[in-house]
C-alpha cells in the first residue's frame, strides 16, 4: 500500500544508500519567474537520478521477505542503473531489458553494476513486454519502474526530504513519466503539507498521462518521440493514473524546443546539467506554464542528470544559434584569388570570430566561376548579426542563411 507509513518506511532503508540531495535557492531562476524557486537535485543522486529511491526500496523488501532470486526489469536507463545498483548492493543476479534507442551512457552505466543488458524495441513499452516474458520464463521478479507500491514509496522519499527542508512549501513542480515519481511525493505531501500544489509537467511528445488527466480515464498512444527519453512512456498506468487524478493540481505539458532550452538555461546560468526529464519543470517557468501568485515558494525536481553527450552537444549548438550566438552562412563569390580574403576582411572587421570555414568550387548548383564559402561565426547577438548582414550585402556578397 502506497500511504506516508510505507514511504517513511522506505526512507528509513534507503537513507544509508541513497544521497540527500542538495535542495538550493535558484536566484536567476526566481528572479524571471517571479517565484521564490528551490531546485531538488536529484541528477546528483548515486547513479544520476531518483530512480535509485524506488529500485532500492523494491529489492530491500525483496530482501527482508526471504527473496534473493534474480530480478529483471525495463527502462529506459535511470531506473536500469537503480535496479543494477540494488541487485549488486545486495548480490542478486540482475538483467535489465532497455530500448534500442536508450543513450550508450545510460546503458554503459547499466554494465559498470554488473548487470546483464538486453536491448529490445523501439521505446519503453515494448522493452517491457519482453522484461515480463522474460521474467516468468527465468523464474525472476520483475521489478516494474512505477507501477509498484514500494517503488513509489521510495520515490515519495524525495518529497520527505523537500518538506523537511521547507515546510511552507507553496507548490512542488515534478517530472511525469510513467507517474511514479509524482504518485510517490504527492502522496507524501498531501499528507504533510496539503496546502502545497502539486504541478505535474510532461513532455508534448509523450502525450498520454497528460491526455488521461484531461479526460480522467487511461488513455494510450500509438507513438511517442522526445529528447526526454526519460520519460518517453507511451501507454498509461491506470494504476498511477489513479493518485495523480486524487492528487495532482496542474498538469502541463513542454515541447521539445522549451526542454532543451531549459537544458541550456541549467547548464549555463545554474552550472547544473541535467537531462530531457529532468529539465521540463524548470522549462515550464521558463515559458510561463505555471500559474501561481507571486513571491510563491516553488520547489522543481531536477529528476535526473544521465544525459547522452551526443545530444548534450546538439543541444548546445541549436541554443547557440537560437540565441544569435552562432551564424551560419552559405556565400557565393567569384573563384579568383583575393575573392576569399576579402570575405574574410568584412568579417574581421565587425568582430565576427570565424570557427568553421568550407570552400566549394564544384556544386553542379553553381556557375562557372563562382564558389560557395560556408562559414560558421561566433557572433554577439541579434544586433551583430544584423551588422554582418549589411557589410556582406554592401561589400556585394550573395549569401544565405543556414538555420
Amino acid at each position: 500500500m502506497l500511504d506516508l507509513k510505507s514511504i517513511q518506511k522506505a526512507y528509513e532503508r534507503v537513507s544509508d544508500v541513497v544521497h540527500r540531495t542538495p535542495f538550493s535557492y535558484a536566484p536567476i531562476l526566481s528572479q524571471m519567474s517571479g517565484y521564490e524557486v528551490y531546485l531538488k537535485k536529484e541528477n546528483l543522486q548515486r547513479t544520476g537520478a531518483f530512480k535509485l529511491r524506488g529500485a532500492f526500496n523494491k529489492i530491500a523488501s525483496l530482501i527482508e521477505a526471504g527473496d534473493r532470486g534474480g530480478v529483471v526489469a525495463s527502462s529506459a536507463g535511470n531506473h536500469a542503473q537503480g535496479v543494477a545498483f540494488s541487485a549488486k548492493h545486495f548480490g542478486i543476479e540482475a538483467t535489465i531489458v532497455m530500448p534500442e534507442s536508450t543513450p550508450l551512457t545510460k546503458v554503459m552505466g547499466v554494465k559498470e553494476f554488473g548487470a546483464n543488458v538486453i536491448l529490445h524495441g523501439s521505446n519503453y513499452d515494448e522493452a517491457y513486454a519482453y522484461a515480463v516474458k522474460f521474467g516468468e520464463e527465468n523464474n525472476y521478479t520483475f521489478v516494474h519502474p512505477f507501477e509498484d507500491d514500494e517503488v513509489m514509496s521510495g520515490q515519495g522519499t524525495v518529497a520527505l526530504e523537500i518538506i523537511e527542508e521547507m515546510k511552507d512549501l507553496d507548490a512542488m513542480v515534478i517530472c511525469v513519466g510513467g507517474g511514479g515519481l509524482i504518485s510517490g511525493m504527492s502522496v507524501a505531501s498531501k499528507a504533510l503539507n496539503p496546502k502545497c500544489k502539486i504541478i505535474g509537467i510532461s513532455s508534448a511528445g509523450a502525450p498520454a498521462m497528460k491526455q488521461s488527466y484531461d479526460a480522467k480515464t487511461p488513455i494510450d498512444t500509438t507513438s511517442v518521440r522526445t529528447i526526454a527519453d526519460g520519460i518517453a512512456v507511451r501507454d498509461t498506468s491506470p494504476i498511477t493514473l489513479e493518485y495523480i487524478l486524487k492528487n495532482v493540481d496542474v498538469f502541463e505539458t513542454v515541447g521539445e524546443d522549451e526542454i532543451a532550452a531549459a537544458i541550456l538555461f541549467l547548464l549555463e546560468k545554474q552550472k547544473v546539467l541535467v537531462e530531457g526529464a529532468g529539465a521540463v519543470g524548470v522549462a515550464a517557468l521558463l515559458h510561463g506554464k505555471i500559474d501561481l501568485p507571486k513571491g510563491s515558494k516553488v520547489a522543481v525536481v531536477l529528476s535526473g542528470g544521465n544525459i547522452d553527450v551526443t545530444m548534450l552537444s546538439l543541444i548546445i549548438e541549436k541554443g547557440l544559434m537560437k540565441s544569435a550566438r552562432k551564424m551560419k552562412l552559405l556565400v557565393t563569390l567569384v573563384d579568383k584569388p583575393g575573392a576569399l580574403q576579402a570575405l574574410t576582411e568584412i568579417l574581421t572587421k565587425v568582430g565576427a570570430n570565424i570557427v568553421q570555414i568550407g570552400y566549394d568550387r564544384t556544386s553542379i548548383d553553381l556557375e562557372f566561376g563562382d564558389a560557395n564559402v560556408s562559414v560558421s561565426l561566433e557572433t554577439k547577438g541579434v544586433e551583430h548579426q544584423e551588422q554582418i548582414r549589411e557589410q556582406l550585402k554592401e561589400g556585394g556578397f550573395a549569401f544565405k542563411e543556414e538555420h
